[in-house]
Order: structure tokens, then C-alpha cells, then sequence
């Protein structure tokens, strides 16, 4: 895996981007493809190298609303660290999209071998829900806020 140095990896020291690579592989998904669905199995994730993916929310009712587009450099999929291991949100490829696959169940033991990587990564992925929470929120009053709002 070629390491790209920015985006979540490049928040991960030297050593712990080189030990998460060696657990990587290349995969694609053509556009338009689901590549996950709320409440389902969490068992890999992905750092997008191009193409753009939209999260999504499922609302009763309705289509999916998305909260969120991500692209080179984003990790896809942060549910995989904490149990019980279920998707939060669902993700469907914008366009053609390349990314680095990891299998959760080895990224996780291994992160038990090695505390200082599992703090590291779990600090990493932390940032990167606080970051979704707050695009999350933002999105909803977008979407489902008072239309009136400030109006007099």
C-alpha cells in the first residue's frame, strides 16, 4: 500500500500509518454501488484513495438523507471499533471509488497486542466521529429545522 500521508492517516504517527498498512488491501466499487447499510455487520473499513462516497441516514417515510459526502483520504466506516460492531449510518459510492479495505477483527487485535497503536487509532477515529457528529447536526437543522426560523 503506497501510504497517503493525509486525511486519517496522516493524523497516525509514522510507525502506526506503517503497522495499519500492512493490514490494507486495494479495492474498488463502481458508482452507484451500496457499500453498507445501517444496523448492519461492521466487520471492515475503508481510507477512501479517490471517488467520493455519501453517508447516509435512513428516515422513515422518506429517502435517505445524506449527511455527509467523503472523499481522498477519509476513513469510511468507524462503527467496526465499538461494539456491538453495527453500522451507524449507511454509505453508497458517488462515482468509481479506489480505497484501502482492513479487516476490522485483525485491526482490533492487533490494536489489543499493542496498546500504543489501539490509543492511537482509537484516538484517531474519535476525532473523526466528533467531526461526523457535528456535520450530522448540522445537516439535520438543514434538512429538518424550522423553515421560519429568525423570520419575524
Amino acid at each position: 500500500m503506497t501510504v497517503v500521508r493525509q486525511g486519517f492517516l496522516g493524523a497516525l504517527s509514522p510507525r502506526h500509518r506503517e503497522r495499519l498498512a500492512t493490514f490494507a488491501h486495494d479495492v474498488s466499487f463502481p458508482g452507484g454501488t451500496r457499500i453498507f447499510d445501517e444496523d448492519g455487520v461492521a466487520d471492515r473499513f475503508w481510507i477512501i484513495r479517490s471517488g467520493l462516497v455519501a453517508l447516509d441516514v435512513h428516515v422513515p417515510g422518506r429517502r435517505e438523507a445524506v449527511l455527509e459526502t467523503l472523499g481522498e483520504g477519509d476513513l469510511l466506516g468507524w462503527s467496526w471499533l465499538f461494539e456491538p460492531y453495527r453500522w451507524h449510518l449507511g454509505a453508497q459510492a458517488r462515482s468509481i471509488v479506489s480505497a484501502f479495505e482492513f479487516d476490522a477483527e485483525r485491526v482490533r487485535a492487533e490494536s489489543e497486542k499493542d496498546p500504543s497503536f489501539g490509543l492511537a487509532l482509537t484516538n484517531c477515529v474519535a476525532q473523526v466521529i466528533a467531526r461526523r457528529l457535528k456535520a450530522t447536526r448540522i445537516r439535520l437543522l438543514d434538512l429538518y429545522g424550522p423553515s421560519d426560523a429568525g423570520e419575524s
